[in-house]
């Protein structure tokens, strides 16, 4: 849930360079791997403040209270910072290499520079423990880099389209399974004085999701995922189209105002009281939406969801998703405490599954028996979801390199404020995919 990518290779290459001049020698000396009868401090860095995941937040420290009473003399400290901020940490201490010894990252693209600039420890050994086929079919692979593993997945997501029962209901609109449908609703509700989509661009990777939806329906998964690797152009007359129905939803007021200036979590509260009708993101938002007592149970009650709908003349399918793996657990190469971090991530992993489940509503990447847990109804329907879908997309900013992945954001937010048009959206992608950076 989910994610601007910064990943830039020159940042990391940086990195480096400070280590080899002594400037990543402070986290060496911290704590070098200790005894059984010696403290040991493991650093973790982690994205689930208390205030804007409070269900996963307690699931961490959970875990960590059990670790601990396992063994006592590991000490875990703790460093929590909302999406953003942690994306832009991470980003200011891997050129310094003093990465946390326990931290999060996303898969494919984004791990890929972390890797070749040596910053995470490989994790396959992990794998031949207890955790061997316990994971989730296609998860483990998408954090693979030259066959060898460098995260172990936590979350495995989809991306719904939430709305408010009682919105729908009050206009006497029904949900859609269609685009035309779809545009009706937000016409209604636009004529009506009622905000019929929370979006918050500002964080850019929100639009890519409408983005993405469209040209999966549109152009198909396949001319989808052949662009973004580059095998295939973003000119594509389907992929163009899906960028011209973006603006048209920015013409039909689909969205609140001022979309690109709001954050995320600042669109998501407008969403959670009532003050949008519908709201596009991944299933890492669910626990708001089932088990978050700080919200209340009527308003839960009022939350469904529906797959986007399915475009005229569209090539995929309505249960092809945009998502994948979520965040996973890496270890870092550099860290002092290595062989201890990596029995915490093995212990975080196996305990993370069910609780993750019952105290979180969260979606894992592990394989859990929920057949008897007393899940609530929402959870179980988005679970069935995973468990039908034909395809799934893996976010585009998550499968690009560094520089594409900036690229992609930045024309987004354009192409949301209108300041491209779609065939300059398009070119530019080519020309960026191009480089290979």
């Amino acid at each position: 849930m989910h994610k601007t990518k910064i990943r830039a290779l020159t940042i990391l290459a940086l990195g480096l360079a400070l280590v080899a001049s002594g400037c990543g020698k402070s986290m060496n000396d911290r704590n070098p791997e200790a005894t059984t009868d010696e403290k040991v401090t493991i650093n973790m860095m982690h994205l689930w403040p208390a205030a804007g995941a409070p269900g996963q937040h307690q699931v961490v420290n959970e875990i960590i209270d059990e670790y601990r009473a396992e063994n006592p003399n590991v000490i875990i400290k703790q460093e929590v910072l909302d999406n953003e901020r942690y994306k832009a940490k991470l980003k200011v201490i891997s050129a310094v290499n003093e990465l946390p010894d326990v931290g999060l990252t996303w898969a494919a693209g984004y791990l890929q520079p972390f890797v070749e600039g040596q910053l995470f420890t490989p994790l396959d050994e992990l794998l031949q423990s207890e955790l061997q086929d316990s994971f989730v079919a296609g998860t483990t692979e998408a954090f693979t880099v030259d066959g060898k593993i460098y995260a172990l997945p936590l979350e495995f997501n989809i991306a719904p389209i939430y709305y408010n029962k009682q919105i729908l209901a009050k206009y006497g609109l029904q949900v859609p399974t269609t685009y035309g449908e779809f545009l009706q609703i937000v016409q209604t509700l636009a004529a009506n004085g009622v905000k019929p989509i929370a979006l918050g661009n500002k964080d850019r990777w929100t639009g890519s999701l409408w983005y993405m939806y469209l040209a999966d329906r549109i152009a198909g998964t396949e001319a989808l995922t052949n662009a973004i690797k580059g095998t295939a152009s973003f000119t594509d007359p389907g992929l163009v189209e899906a960028a011209k129905r973006v603006q048209e939803l920015v013409d039909r007021n689909a969205f609140n105002e001022g979309f690109n200036g709001l954050s995320n979590d600042e669109v998501k509260v407008d969403f959670i009281s009532g003050g949008a009708a519908m709201y596009l993101m991944g299933t890492w938002e669910l626990p708001n939406y089932t088990t978050n007592q700080d919200i209340q149970q009527s308003y839960r009650d009022s939350i469904g969801f529906f797959k986007f709908p399915t475009v005229d003349g569209d090539k995929s399918h309505i249960d092809s998703w945009v998502g994948g793996p979520g965040v996973g657990l890496f270890v870092a190469e550099n860290s002092p405490v290595k062989e201890e971090a990596k029995k915490f991530v093995k212990y975080f992993v196996k305990r993370w599954g069910e609780e993750s489940v019952t105290g979180a509503g969260v979606i894992p990447a592990t394989k859990v028996n929920t057949s008897k847990l007393q899940l609530p109804p929402l959870y179980i329907d988005l679970l069935n979801e995973v468990n039908s879908a034909t395809r799934f997309t893996l976010f585009a900013d998550v499968q690009m390199a560094s520089g594409a992945a900036e690229v992609h954001l930045n024309r987004i937010q354009a192409l949301f404020g209108k300041e491209i048009t779609p065939e300059e959206f398009a070119q530019a992608h080519d020309e960026a995919i191009k480089t290979g950076k």
